[in-house]
């Protein structure tokens, strides 16, 4: 996905509904560590925890 804003919500979605085989398959670590500060707005808490 070229687009920032599709990425982030590619991952919230994922971060949220994802079953656990999901977040490997679909998300980049890297991309991931990138893109958190906005992330860990978006996302509830117990995302944020785990």
């Amino acid at each position: 996905m070229s687009e920032p804003r599709q990425r982030v919500s590619l991952y919230r979605t994922v971060l949220h509904e994802g079953l656990r085989d999901d977040l490997p398959r679909y998300l980049n670590r890297d991309l991931l560590f990138h893109m958190w500060p906005v992330l860990h707005t978006l996302v509830g808490r117990t995302v944020r925890s785990v």
